[in-house]
């Protein structure tokens, strides 16, 4: 039986492979393979690692990878389920395609309650895959971040918040989405299943648009509306969570409110130094007039970016790490005496047009067009 299992595991593999060829990419190793293993079925592994690169239809797709239509289209729509494969309606027909680990099948196993797999055992197994070696460095990226981070408009000052454009206040990406969907927090239902729940809200990852749409028709998650949104973004600020939100400009996909201690893209600033997501467009500046030295700030910061050192007179103030900070703003919306206040940074970030820009110049960084 021995080439029966080989023959088997070559099929996921190749699978690995495809993966791998996505702008954001899989490295590949054994504990991948185990992912695979759990969600992919062997009939899906194949149809996976023959999937194009591009989103298709189903009469194309069927063409090339050489499977009729109608039974194809089941597949596909099983697959889909399991948050496998995209459906992507367009006009008078659906598109398909692959979907990649992160943003991806990581998120769509984890955004809701599943009892037709072991969510221990895969728990177990991403968080070992994400800290595996090279795995950070794949999804942090090389300029252009999968994610970046949007700053509290609440903390802001006047003159400042007069400057801050729509694409960098999350208030106003939801209000322009019109609404979209509530799911579970993946990265906190993971660390659950670990036995590490941090005790913030679960129900509270924001999807938009179509993203929204897709998330809704699949089970994954909840319609709201845009007061809805507005409220969980409220709450979650109040608890003092970050926001992350795709890093487009136009109609982002989603905004999850983020902790340090679950989160995927935290952990991998505070533990590794690798960002996969772009710092906000502000930094905070500490006035030493006001600071009690009261290390609030230094507590609150998710990453570890403000360390407490002596000011000379007895105290302490609070120094921000600026090549760390990502510029959230919840030191300055924790501090007790209005200390810490946000300001631009000298170099603003200006992030892709939509989605089809951003993976196009991930892909070109990595040399992959």
């Amino acid at each position: 039986m021995g080439h029966l299992t080989h023959a088997k595991d070559e099929v996921y593999r190749l699978l690995a492979e495809r993966l791998n060829m996505n702008p954001v990419g899989t490295p590949i190793n054994e504990t991948l393979i185990a992912i695979l293993h759990h969600l992919y079925t062997e009939s899906e592994a194949k149809l996976g690692s023959k999937f194009p690169l591009f989103p298709m239809t189903l009469e194309l797709i069927a063409s090339k990878v050489g499977i009729d239509p109608e039974p194809l289209k089941t597949m596909l729509n099983s697959m889909a389920d399991k948050g496998l494969v995209m459906d992507i309606p367009r006009k008078d027909t659906v598109y398909y395609m692959l979907t990649p680990m992160v943003v991806g099948f990581f998120e769509y196993t984890f955004m809701r309650a599943r009892d037709n797999v072991n969510m221990k055992d895969l728990a177990e197994l991403f968080q070992n895959y994400f800290h595996a070696q090279g795995v950070r460095d794949e999804f942090s990226g090389i300029e252009t971040r999968i994610m970046r981070t949007l700053v509290y408009e609440s903390i802001l000052p006047v003159a400042v918040e007069t400057e801050i454009l729509t694409y960098e206040k999350a208030s106003e990406i939801i209000r322009q989405s019109g609404g979209g969907a509530i799911s579970i927090c993946p990265c906190r239902h993971k660390a659950h299943h670990l036995g590490k729940s941090c005790g913030a809200p679960l129900e509270v990852c924001t999807s938009l648009g179509m993203a929204a749409d897709w998330v809704i028709r699949r089970d994954m998650g909840k319609p709201a509306t845009v007061d809805e949104l507005l409220r969980v973004l409220d709450q979650t600020e109040k608890l003092g969570l970050v926001h992350n939100c795709d890093n487009v400009m136009n109609k982002p996909a989603y905004i999850c409110h983020c902790c340090g201690c679950c989160c995927v893209i935290l952990t991998g600033i505070r533990e590794f130094g690798k960002f996969g997501t772009h710092p906000s467009n502000f930094i905070p500046e500490v006035s030493s007039d006001t600071c009690v030295g009261c290390g609030t700030c230094a507590d609150k910061c998710h990453i570890k970016a403000i360390n407490m050192q002596d000011n000379g007179d007895g105290g302490e103030i609070p120094v921000v790490a600026k090549d760390i900070c990502i510029g959230c703003g919840v030191c300055a919306s924790a501090c007790p005496t209005d200390s810490l206040t946000m300001s631009h940074r000298s170099k603003l970030h200006v992030p892709p047009n939509n989605a089809k820009d951003k993976f196009l110049r991930i892909a070109k960084e990595k040399g992959k067009i």
